[in-house]
């Protein structure tokens, strides 16, 4: 273990607790990041970096050259949005916007990466070129792809660029990679049941589009254990269902609209579930007679490790962390990142670093309204990315 990196790290510790707090307390959702982003440009500005703005409106690249001798260059990036969830925690620092919170960790991974890049300028001893990536909106908005299609990698050339999250779960001060598939792609599908709605008393009168969503959304699981073979991994859940209003809850409404997500791991079972989705809802439609409109969208593809890369990140790991903290061949994740565009135009390599549980013991999974970033964890991953860039430019 490098206690010394550790140790050194620790000196700005508490200031590092401080901002991600501050920016739990201010989140942002995805290409809004304006005050986030504004205190990342000028805390780089402050440590000697070069400091380009406005890649995908808010994202911010900081470029640093170490004063070794060398040619190459690698890329650390870290995302900044937050999601439109309404904070439970009750803690000192949660959310004063309503309805927004940091349920991910980005204020962390926002954090552990400016702490790294402190260091990095105060102790320059590596060779070759830096750049830090600060990315909006990673959620469901492509900041990722939209950084890359305004020419991220051509104005910032670079042999491998990483990425790192946070894991409930996983103990703090431990990591976690894999080579290959390590996310999944993530899909949208979004169906409109419409009939004709009706009185309640009187269902015989209508046609209901309730039942149809009913019948659609229980068979629509069996697709996952019916339709895929066994040892291929899928996921489809729904994540909203909107009809009718309480304030009238004897009209049966004239319409049911839902949608929700699908992850998988290969475009074969991806084509499995679009069919199948679209066979369920117009049967389920035709069954009570009523319409179906469907929509299946590709969202982010498979986040794909390179195996050179993964190797080395997770030495970088295991030489800060040890070896026994260190997952080498972890189990793919069906959460899905964007972090897959950058991925498709440069090697590299995703590491999962441990957020451990609550100071109950309970584990608060990312995206709930009880979710936070362990500080703890804060500096493990700022001397992950340290320990990673020095090696990478040795």
């Amino acid at each position: 273990m490098d206690n010394a990196l550790l140790d050194a790290l620790r000196r700005h510790e508490a200031e590092f607790i401080a901002l991600r707090q501050d920016l739990h307390r201010h989140p942002e959702l995805g290409f809004q990041e304006h005050r986030t982003a504004g205190i990342v440009a000028g805390r780089l500005r402050d440590w000697g970096f070069e400091v380009t703005t406005g890649l995908a409106g808010t994202g911010i690249v900081g470029t640093l050259r170490g004063r070794r001798p060398g040619q190459g260059a690698i890329a650390l990036r870290a995302d900044m949005d937050a999601l439109p969830i309404r904070e439970a925690t009750g803690l000192p620092y949660a959310s004063e916007r309503d309805g927004v919170m940091h349920a991910c960790g980005h204020d962390g991974h926002t954090a552990m990466l400016l702490a790294a890049a402190r260091h990095l300028a105060e102790n320059p001893d590596f060779g070759g070129t830096l750049h830090v990536i600060f990315q909006p909106a990673e959620e469901n908005l492509g900041g990722g792809r939209a950084m890359v299609e305004q020419g991220l990698f051509d104005r910032f050339p670079c042999d491998a660029v990483f990425g790192l999250h946070n894991e409930p779960g996983l103990p703090v001060g431990h990591f976690a990679t894999r080579a290959g598939p390590m996310l999944a792609a993530m899909d949208s599908w979004a169906v409109e049941f419409r009939g004709t709605g009706g009185h309640g008393a009187m269902p015989h009168r209508a046609t209901d589009p309730t039942l149809a969503q009913a019948q659609f959304l229980l068979t629509l699981q069996a697709a996952i254990g019916r339709n895929i073979p066994a040892l291929e991994a899928a996921v489809i859940s729904a994540g909203y269902i909107s009809a009718g209003t309480p304030a009238a809850p004897n009209v049966i409404p004239a319409s049911v609209a839902l949608g929700g997500t699908a992850r998988t791991f290969r475009s074969e079972v991806r084509d499995i579930l679009e069919r199948r989705l679209r066979e369920l809802a117009e049967a389920a439609a035709l069954a009570q007679g009523c319409t179906a409109t469907i929509r299946f969208e590709a969202e982010y593809p498979v986040l794909v490790n390179s195996a050179a890369e993964a190797a080395r990140a997770a030495d970088a790991a295991a030489a800060l962390a040890g070896e026994a903290a260190v997952r080498r061949e972890a189990a793919p994740i069906t959460a899905a990142e964007d972090f897959a565009y950058m991925l498709q135009r440069r090697p590299g390599a995703f590491m999962m670093t441990g957020n451990g549980t609550g100071p109950d013991g309970v584990l608060r999974p990312v995206h709930t309204p009880l979710y936070d970033f362990n500080d703890a964890a804060l500096i493990h991953g700022a001397a992950y990315w340290v320990t990673l860039a020095r090696r990478e430019l040795a």
